[in-house]
């Protein structure tokens, strides 16, 4: 049998889902066909611009409008606006017959069982025998949805489940019909992991599958215990937000912006489809929660939801909150528990857990019951919604955005202290719970040799996770693989002869222990090593200098210190780029600052497709001290030679730096300059990201490394330059765009990068712009406005970021 390879796909279904399924298929390169029906009639725009019901216009209205509504939303569905030129738009009638040219079709439309199957039957005309055909669907049953098709259309279909939006929620779940065919469900499987970037997760046929089965019983366990403990909508927000390793936007905020309407649906359909399920009460609507839906108040789609926004009488803004026994809104209550106080010093989430449900005030009970609930919940699904364990924590993880599973929480407070928390929220556990304790297993997951197990039930043994062997989990290899570290750093040996640099300091900030650790890692690796990644797990890869430290230097007019650190840090990203072993930077989410500056300086870049990365000390006041200004001067020289236009290529780096710009992908990070095409690749899988990196690293070192030699041919211009950037800040100061303090750091920045008031263009060394760049990141720190600026961030508690 031939390998299966998609190269086009079809999207069925326009909406919010199929314009932002389209627009990800696109973001790795896929062809895609997007079509939905023909309008059923002309607007007044097109009656007045004479358009007819016969042009191509009026019959693909709906898909191109929709098309573009989903491109200019944020966030971002596309990495990169140019890769819109793959996806073409069509209609189901005109187009229909192309879908026999496709590898995969999706379809996205309405939630519908009839028009669903009056779609497919229409389908299956063009359809070409073995292309994959596949449904969106949330909730209705795959089993009814392929029913009267040929044998070949249900060998090849089955649900294939994106979370909105389909770019940046990693869960796929994928849904096997009566006769779906095994290959099918295992190229599914693998393609959704590798190329889509997804964790992929195989579910049973039940009411709204695996995620939102145990997503929304979460939230509607928590709407009905708001109610029983009297908590406000902040207390809850703040006690299920990142303290626990969830989102900002915790558990309101979020159903604001989902729309609650949408979750009501979810509820209803499961409310409706799961009579036997023991919590099933759980899921009807309290009186609250129908007395928005029937006022309307939505969220942020209709203009109020838990939270309401508002301007007041001075022409400020404010963010109120619904008193959930009045229903009221009424300005927002700050939220503040003793138990949360006591987890403050503790970094790691898990460790959280225990001192969590411990605690003496309302927030332990919370967590308490909370958990007790879950843990019931879960425990029970098994094997209702799946075989594994670990697919309830993948999902929840993947499509909810929690650090950690119910399984690994239970884990965290210990499978016994769980089974309190149940006996005491009044629920009971499933059979299965005792019987993994009576096996001798006293977690549901277990480290070996690098590896995660699980407890399998059928087999009451602790079984290997499939598909990791394409990962590297530094979590799990972290204790055996160290071989240096310190409070900044641990440097790992990832095997095949690649050491790891793993930043461990608070948000992953560049100090001096970060920064001693990367030398040491590099000593290492040049005596007994072939190559060197720079890479970690943390949710972002570096949000910067920690420039606390840089204050309190600046403050004491400590300037000696403050070279000494300044050069420190220049020095040891010139070591990554001139060192005798090839490095290799692996950045992802918030690459910031000092981070970025790293980046630029490696060998290679390996970096996670939802990266971050800019150059933004101008935000604290600064230029770029360690490495950068001099970088954007080097590689505009380098653009020079392209085309004569000179001057027009050093502005473009010059605008780099000077408006702070950061990518919002790492597609777009080649157009700032900051990643180079044809050297540099993005991974779409952020799991896959460190493994790819090592194999880079390797792959340089097989090839014979050469360390390349320094630089001292780089075109600075001088006089010419330095006239033309002072003349705009300048023409930017007198129009009031930007203060006096901004042009003063405007013009250091323009110094450093035309490399001085040189008479003529001349070519200057790596060093000679370093050294330029260092004396006006000194001279910059002993301004008032910057400290000021400095000072505010940290009172801001943003003290990591530059």
């Amino acid at each position: 049998m031939s390998k299966r390879r998609i190269n086009k796909v079809a999207v069925i279904g326009s909406g919010i889902m199929g314009s932002g399924i389209a627009c990800h298929f696109a973001n790795i390169g896929v062809e895609v066909l997007l079509l939905d029906i023909v309008p059923r009639e002309l607007n007044d725009k097109e009656k007045a611009k004479g358009i007819t019901m016969d042009s191509q216009a009026f019959r693909n209205r709906l898909v191109d409008d929709a098309l573009q509504t989903s491109i200019k939303s944020k966030p971002a569905p596309l990495y990169h606006q140019d890769f819109a030129k793959r996806i073409t738009t069509g209609n189901l009638e005109d187009d229909i017959a192309k879908v026999k040219d496709v590898d995969w079709i999706i379809e996205v439309v309405v939630e519908r069982l009839d028009i669903k199957k009056q779609v497919f039957e229409n389908l299956e005309k063009h359809r070409t025998p073995g292309t994959l055909i596949t449904s969106n669907t949330s909730g209705i049953p795959i089993k009814f949805m392929s029913e009267g098709r040929s044998e070949d259309f249900q060998k090849h279909f089955c649900g294939t489940h994106f979370f909105n939006p389909p770019r940046y929620l990693k869960l796929f779940e994928i849904i096997p019909g009566p006769k779906t065919d095994s290959e099918v469900l295992t190229f599914l499987n693998s393609y959704g992991e590798k190329f889509l970037g997804k964790t992929t997760v195989i579910a049973k046929d039940t009411p709204a599958f695996i995620g939102n089965r145990i997503g929304i019983y979460g939230i509607q366990a928590m709407f009905h215990l708001v109610k029983d403990m009297g908590l406000t909508v902040e207390e809850v927000d703040k006690l299920t937000g990142p303290v626990i390793g969830r989102p900002k936007s915790a558990t309101f905020r979020t159903v604001d912006v989902v729309g609650l309407d949408t979750l009501v649906h979810v509820a209803n359909g499961i409310y409706d489809n799961v009579p036997n399920d023991e919590e099933h009460e759980m899921f009807k609507l309290p009186a609250f929660i129908q007395t928005m839906m029937d006022n309307k108040w939505l969220g942020s789609k209709s203009g109020q939801g838990f939270y309401k926004k508002v301007k007041n009488d001075d022409g400020s803004s404010e963010i109120l909150g619904l008193d959930l026994d009045s229903l009221e809104y009424r300005s927002a209550k700050k939220a503040q528990f003793a138990t949360l106080e006591l987890t403050k010093s503790v970094d790691n989430v898990a460790d959280r857990f225990p001192i969590l449900i411990k605690g003496k005030d309302k927030a332990g009970e919370f967590y308490r019951r909370n958990f007790g609930a879950m843990f019931a919940y879960v425990s029970h699904r098994i094997p209702e919604i799946t075989d594994e364990l670990y697919k309830i924590d993948d999902a929840m993880k993947a499509g909810f955005g929690w650090q950690h599973g119910p399984f690994q929480i239970w884990d965290a407070v210990g499978v016994e202290k769980g089974l309190e928390l149940i006996k005491e929220a009044g629920k009971e556990v499933a059979p299965w719970i005792q019987e993994m304790i009576d096996s001798g297993s006293k977690s549901f997951y277990t480290v070996k040799e690098g590896n995660t197990y699980f407890y399998d039930i059928p087999k009451k043994a602790q079984v290997k996770v499939p598909g990791q062997d394409a990962f590297i989990i530094l979590d799990n290899i972290r204790k055996n693989t160290e071989v240096f570290s310190n409070s900044g750093v641990s440097v790992q040996d990832l095997g095949d002869g690649i050491l790891n640099v793993e930043f461990r300091s608070k948000m992953n900030s560049i100090g001096g222990d970060v920064l001693a650790g990367i030398n040491k890692a590099i000593d290492l690796a040049e005596k007994s090593y072939d190559g060197l990644v720079i890479g970690n797990q943390g949710q972002n890869f570096s949000v910067g200098a920690n420039i606390g430290m840089i204050f309190m230097m600046a403050a004491e007019q400590e300037y000696d210190e403050l070279n000494a650190a300044i050069k420190y840090f220049q020095d040891t990203v010139m070591r990554l780029r001139y060192s005798s072993i090839p490095t290799v930077m692996a950045p992802h989410g918030m690459t910031l600052g000092g981070g970025c500056e790293l980046t630029l300086h490696a060998d290679r870049v390996v970096a996670a497709a939802e990266s971050y990365i800019g150059l933004v000390e101008f935000g604290v006041g600064v230029i770029p001290g360690g490495g950068g200004s001099k970088e954007m001067a080097l590689r505009a020289s380098d653009s020079f030679k392209q085309d004569d236009v000179e001057l027009n290529r050093l502005r473009q780096h010059f605008l780099t730096v000077a408006m702070a710009k950061v990518s919002t992908s790492a597609h777009e990070a080649y157009d700032l300059d900051i990643l180079k095409h044809g050297k540099d690749i993005v991974v779409v899988n952020a799991s896959r990201q460190l493994a790819t990196a090592k194999a880079v690293a390797r792959q340089m070192a097989d090839v014979g490394y050469t360390k390349p030699p320094m630089r001292t041919d780089i075109k600075v211009l001088g006089k010419q330059a330095l006239g033309m950037f002072y003349v705009g800040t300048d023409s930017m100061e007198a129009s009031k765009y930007i203060s006096e303090h901004d042009q003063k750091i405007a013009d250091k920045l323009a110094y450093v990068m035309a490399g001085g008031d040189l008479s003529e263009p001349t070519l200057v060394s790596e060093q000679y712009l370093l050294d330029l760049e260092r004396e006006a990141f000194l001279s910059l720190t002993g301004e008032r406005k910057t400290l000021e600026r400095l000072q505010h961030m940290i009172q801001k508690g943003k003290p990591l970021r530059n």
